[in-house]
């Protein structure tokens, strides 16, 4: 909402292009016209068809290329057969994604993206967000994302900022930040995650003197320095997801197949 000028900053400056971007003390209307912003209120016109919405903002003088536009947006978003339906008729995740197709109309030069697919169906949301994040890079058209979700952010976005109580805890590529996170949190983001002694891994090169370490970097071995206790074991679909005792730490980690509880298991470091 700062960047897009809905909100007046405390302190800093917020650049676009060269230019300051102000908010409502400075503009009657406020936001930036090179940008569209998605709230997760999706703030959709009930009483008009999805059509209706997504070409809201396109102009009128020629209306088969507004009709065109519309159509190729709905497509985008697999809205299609929902184009005469009125907005207010729409489940929670079909109007986001009517949101979705709304503020890529104009072909914004930025988009501000707010948890944009949080309301949609596990089953459609990896599909749409592939299709919505090539067309961005195809078109050239920047995007800003706020996300909890790991899948989001991982495969799709060039670089990560991090942020918790209005700091800024890390920030790189999004290969980087994934796989040398800076603290237990970040790497928490991701994944479960374990600490332990770099020595007990094997990892005497090391500078520091304990690791993080997601579940997917430690595998079961005949023999190691690394012995643990089963707690529980978790389906994941292709694999278990593995919750053991490393002395007085709860540690994670995968394996193909189920471990009875109580087990004794030997882990190794695996890059």
């Amino acid at each position: 909402r700062l960047i897009y000028g809905l909100l007046d900053a405390d302190s800093g400056t917020v650049i676009w292009n060269g230019l300051p971007v102000t908010g409502p003390k400075f503009n009657l209307v406020p936001g930036v016209d090179s940008m569209k912003y998605l709230p997760q209120d999706f703030d959709l016109m009930p009483f008009i068809s999805v059509a209706e919405n997504v070409g809201k903002f396109l102009s009128n003088i020629y209306p088969q290329h507004k009709k065109n536009r519309v159509d190729e947006l709905l497509d985008l978003v697999e809205m299609t057969e929902f184009a005469n339906v009125k907005a207010k008729f729409l489940s929670g995740g079909q109007m986001q994604r009517v949101a979705l197709a709304r503020v890529l109309a104009l072909e914004p030069e930025l988009v501000l993206f707010d948890e944009p697919f949080s309301h949609i169906d596990n089953f459609r949301k990896n599909h749409l967000r592939r299709r919505i994040f090539s067309y961005l890079k195809n078109k050239n058209i920047g995007c800003i994302i706020a996300t909890h979700d790991r899948a989001d952010i991982l495969g799709f976005t060039d670089d990560t900022l991090v942020i918790k109580d209005a700091q800024m805890l890390a920030f790189g590529t999004s290969e980087e930040v994934f796989r040398k996170p800076v603290s237990r949190y970040v790497a928490s983001l991701y994944d479960e995650v374990s600490v332990f002694p770099a020595e007990v891994l094997g990892l005497s090169e090391c500078s520091e003197k304990e690791v993080l370490v997601y579940p997917f970097q430690l595998k079961v071995v005949p023999q190691s320095l690394c012995q643990v206790r089963v707690v529980q074991s978790y389906f994941r679909g292709h694999t278990y997801l593995v919750e053991a005792h490393f002395f007085d730490r709860i540690i994670f980690f995968e394996h193909p197949t189920f471990l009875a509880a109580q087990s004794t298991v030997y882990l190794q470091y695996v890059a």
